[in-house]
């Protein structure tokens, strides 16, 4: 793990990669213009991250990491942490597992870039200057509009659910999958409430140390524990009566979550290290990918805060649940991203369009935005026919619509039929059992790699009972059966 001294007027730039040479020759090449910070590990990386007191902008990711460097299976699981840790975040993965599969999973994950090794370092620095242009873009207009785009039924139903509570000072768990946006709707809970004037902080819990979250939230005073050499309010504190928004409540530690629950029952808290008490009027909101009743029912979350943080909920909705919404979702971005270049916007063909709409994105509004910002950067201005599409997609997350009549087929499986003929000639012992087998358990591996190992969310995101996932999933390894819900 190394850090360079940072410069406040150089954008900060996570490299992950375990060979030396490659982040020697990436820090030495990038460091006259970014803030460097090296790590050769998943685990690494995250303990470097929570040393910082913002996260990087940028990060740099290989796949092949350790303990497994031959697989991408680490890169993915850093990719999906990373951006749990700062959804802003803007990742490029540099790496030699250059498989076609693995560049679309990285991005269907949320990666804006999958470079192969070895790149040239003038290639890289230019991708990495228009990341952090994009970045500097989405964040004026995210200043400048924090509405909710869309307008069909999901849409609507959850515009009604942010007005009929906002005016409330009672706590609202957002519940939803990664990159759906539940970080908006808070934000707009906000902005729509009484409080509009006051403070709104937001805390990711899965972003700092455990043994952090406490001083964090409440505040500490001088001498408190090593490294506190100043009395520091806490994020209770510095809302006073404004809006506190506690994103991933689910990594909450255990012991803590007596003490958020007897702040939001009497405002009471005190800061680390000191006897007094304090008291809070901040409003609080929380936001979660986990099934929290789950986690009750497991004993890892307490049931008692759990009934006091869900006095409303508010489930925000999976993009492959808004129909319609995904055209005006592209239609958005893709005149948003169209302006930041200077030119007209792109156009699907109509073959590339009912792929669109067939794409369950399993990544979400964010997969979406990293789609709509490649095909803006390729081909400003002209028609996008469905194999330029389909290059940017997760292939293996399209599956065959329900009404199998003419269209949908014909649109996504009709190469997959001639490869099938071209395979089955090819081979002398084929078993279709076996290769139905490889089939179910990538898509398996896939759902578990989306909810970090949760099988309820697993089992949801595939459609199918958890009980018959973990069956399904002791029939191919029991490695596979790690249960984390």
């Amino acid at each position: 793990m190394r850090m360079t001294s940072a410069t406040s007027n150089k954008p900060d730039l996570l490299v992950v990669d375990d060979d030396p040479l490659i982040t020697d020759a990436l820090d030495f090449v990038l460091a006259r213009d970014f803030n460097v910070y090296v790590a050769d590990s998943r685990n690494q990386a995250k303990s470097l991250l929570r040393q910082l007191d913002t996260p990087p902008q940028l990060a740099l990711v290989d796949l092949g990491l350790p303990p497994t460097p031959h697989r991408p299976d680490e890169g993915f699981q850093l990719i999906n942490e990373l951006l749990a840790f700062s959804p802003d975040m803007k990742i490029l993965v540099l790496t030699g597992q250059n498989d076609e599969n693995n560049a679309r999973h990285a991005r269907a994950l949320g990666a804006i870039e999958f470079v192969r090794k070895p790149c040239e370092p003038e290639q890289l620095k230019q991708l990495l200057f228009k990341a952090r242009t994009l970045t500097a873009a989405e964040r004026r207009a995210d200043g400048q509009d924090a509405g909710i785009i869309g307008s069909g039924p999901a849409i609507a139903k959850l515009r009604q659910q942010i007005r009929q509570y906002a005016g409330s000072p009672f706590p609202v768990l957002i519940e939803g999958e990664s990159g759906s946006g539940k970080e908006l709707v808070a934000a707009s809970l906000h902005s729509q409430s009484p409080r509009a004037g006051k403070p709104y902080l937001a805390l990711n819990c899965a972003a700092i140390s455990p043994n952090l979250v406490e001083p964090t939230l409440f505040g500490y005073a001088k001498g408190a524990f090593t490294g506190a050499t100043a009395t520091r309010a806490g994020y209770f504190e510095d809302a006073r009566d404004g809006t506190l928004f506690l994103d991933e409540i689910g990594e909450l530690p255990l012991e803590l979550q007596a003490k958020l629950l007897r702040v939001l029952e009497n405002g009471a808290y005190q800061r680390v290290g000191e006897t007094s008490t304090r008291t809070s009027q901040a409003r609080v909101l929380a936001a979660t990918n986990r099934d929290l009743k789950q986690e009750v029912r497991a004993g890892g979350f307490r049931a008692d805060l759990y009934h006091r943080l869900s006095v409303f909920t508010i489930a925000v909705p999976a993009l492959r649940e808004l129909g319609e919404d995904k055209r005006r979702l592209l239609q958005h971005f893709a005149e948003f991203y169209a302006r930041q270049g200077g030119g007209p916007p792109f156009v699907l063909d109509e073959r590339a369009e009912r792929i669109w709409m067939e794409y369950p994105f399993p990544g979400n509004v964010r997969e979406l935005r990293n789609i709509v910002i490649r095909l803006s950067a390729k081909y400003a201005g002209e028609p996008v026919n469905s194999e330029q599409l389909l290059a940017e997609l997760d292939t293996q997350s399209l599956e065959p619509a329900a009404d199998t009549g003419a269209g949908a087929l014909d649109v996504d499986f009709r190469g997959s039929v001639e490869a099938a003929k071209q395979h089955l000639q090819s081979q002398r012992n084929f078993s279709l059992d076996q290769t139905l087998q490889r089939c179910e358990r990538s898509y398996v591996e896939a759902a578990l790699a989306l909810t970090s190992g949760n099988l309820s969310q697993a089992a949801k995101l595939l459609g199918i009972h958890r009980t018959t996932l973990y069956s399904r999933m002791q029939n191919y390894a029991p490695a596979l059966t790690g249960d984390k819900s």
